[in-house]
């Protein structure tokens, strides 16, 4: 399977890849822009009230590291 249909796959469900959000981010098939997709995707398919909050957590992170990527350059 290449890399971006396995992505492609995993934006379709996220929670069926990943037990837990924070998994994501240790997924390092995938760059940041990646995992902000798929944290994005599980976000908007409802996920429950706890992995919610997880997952706003690790967005704003992956948000918060681009940008300072970014000023650096």
């Amino acid at each position: 399977m290449t890399k971006k249909k396995l992505h492609g796959d995993i934006l379709q469900n996220p929670a069926r890849i990943y037990r837990l959000p924070a998994d994501v981010l240790r997924d390092r098939r995938f760059n940041d822009a990646e995992r902000l997709e798929i944290l994005r995707a599980w976000r908007e398919q409802g996920a429950e009230a706890r992995v919610t909050e997880d997952i706003a957590a690790l967005i704003a992170e992956l948000e918060d590291r681009h940008a300072k990527n970014h000023a650096a350059e």
